[in-house]
């Protein structure tokens, strides 16, 4: 697809092929562990061969999902520390949803929402890991009293449920602001979505 040369790149192939793998993992991990959640989502696991693949791949997906993450928090962490307009995007986020982004204040190449999703991110990311190892009765769960297990079942049902929760709006937010999702498709954005959306990055990438 020919692509306006006045765009901005704002992902390089890189991160955005970072960005997709951890996705795709986190869809694979979603489904799986939905499947063996409850009894109703059990057939699920056919979509990786029955219940006791299911059972072997899913943590190892785990593994795969939190190395490539990592990867992606140390390449962005830098971006998404908040700062003080980022906490007034947060408080003006109600008038942004319901159509008026006259008042919101000029962000940098993440807003107030993404940011403080990235780092919630990081920390369901961290529980789920360890919760994750705790549970995990091939190779871990038996060096752990039985209290420890069932507390790291709870917390990885809990966090995996946020966190899928937390996904789905992140994928909403990026179908509804349009011209979002060709940032992680063809790594660039128009120069009006910039001036609107992120109108610091804007200056800080045109000098306008």
């Amino acid at each position: 697809m020919i692509r306006d040369p006045h765009d901005l790149q704002r992902y390089t192939a890189s991160e955005r092929a970072n960005h997709w793998v951890t996705g795709i993992c986190f869809i694979l991990l979603a489904l799986s562990g939905l499947s063996l959640f409850h009894p109703a989502l059990f057939p699920l696991t056919m979509l990786f061969g029955g219940g006791t693949w299911t059972r072997i791949l899913h943590p190892f997906i785990g593994v795969a999902m939190m190395l490539f993450f990592v990867v992606m928090f140390f390449r962005f962490q830098g971006l998404n520390r908040m700062r003080e307009a980022d906490w007034e995007w947060v408080k003006r986020a109600k008038e942004m949803v319901n159509g008026d982004d006259h008042n919101m204040p000029e962000m940098g190449k993440y807003n107030g929402g993404q940011k403080l999703l990235f780092w919630f991110l990081g920390v369901a990311m961290l529980v789920l890991f360890v919760s994750g190892i705790v549970i995990w009765r091939a190779y871990f769960s038996a060096s752990f009293p039985i209290g420890v297990v069932r507390l790291g079942a709870l917390l990885h049902a809990v966090f995996a449920a946020l966190m899928i929760a937390a996904i789905i709006i992140h994928v909403y937010a990026a179908i509804w602001v349009r011209g979002t999702i060709r940032a992680m498709l063809y790594g660039t954005v128009t120069r009006a979505w910039a001036k609107q959306h992120h109108r610091a990055w804007y200056k800080q990438m045109t000098g306008k």
